[in-house]
């Protein structure tokens, strides 16, 4: 699959952090007026492949009716992956969704159960965000999906591209783990998301953007 996406790191966190709302319920991400980008991490194999081919389906490596799951926040990935350190998750994958794709998730969210006529299941979670040497945020939360058997993702339908960012993720990763330069790592430029549907915003309880 051709790159028609570029994965941007255009924003330092202390900039970043000053813009971004300290309390609440909120999907950060960075996105365009037609695509977003959610993170995953896994090894090299599956890694490679999904990067090649633009899709999952056909690897070998992946379990294709298992659960994934996909996070549009940089950090909460950066913290479930511990900065690409961790085994089976040192390859971190910047994926680029189709809006419409997302929305559709987000609108056959549920958490727990699935709903009707809606191919596969989409689990909502959220968690609480986390700082960049891995601390909780104690006032924000972060979501991520779990998808199964949603078969337009894993067979790339839903997916633009995929771009392994991992050198960028472990350069920065060195420096997140020193408490004292936050002032040089570099992070996504992420901002709110806000989804269309009225009802996907009543069911995600998401709080408001200007909630500091």
């Amino acid at each position: 699959m051709a790159l028609i996406k570029e994965w941007k790191h255009e924003s330092y966190y202390l900039q970043s952090r000053e813009i971004w709302p300290g309390r609440g319920q909120h999907i950060l991400a960075q996105y365009d007026e037609d695509s977003i980008i959610v993170y995953q991490a896994y090894n090299k194999a599956i890694a490679d492949y999904a990067v090649k081919h633009g899709k999952f389906a056909g690897c070998s490596s992946f379990g294709e009716t298992r659960m994934t799951w996909i996070k549009p926040n940089f950090l909460w990935m950066m913290f479930r992956s511990k900065w690409g350190s961790k085994k089976n998750q040192d390859h971190v994958l910047a994926i680029w969704l189709k809006r419409e794709a997302f929305d559709n998730y987000l609108e056959n969210a549920r958490t727990r159960g699935s709903v009707r006529d809606f191919q596969g299941t989409v689990r909502l979670q959220w968690d609480p965000d986390h700082y960049p040497n891995g601390d909780r945020h104690p006032y924000r939360r972060a979501v991520q999906l779990g998808l199964k058997n949603v078969k337009s993702y894993v067979n790339g339908d839903d997916i633009i591209c995929i771009q392994d960012i991992s050198e960028f993720v472990r350069e920065q990763g060195r420096t997140a783990f020193k408490k004292k330069e936050d002032n040089a790592l570099e992070v996504a430029k992420e901002r709110i998301y806000t989804p269309n549907s009225e009802l996907t915003l009543e069911f995600l309880s998401l709080s408001d953007n200007n909630n500091k």
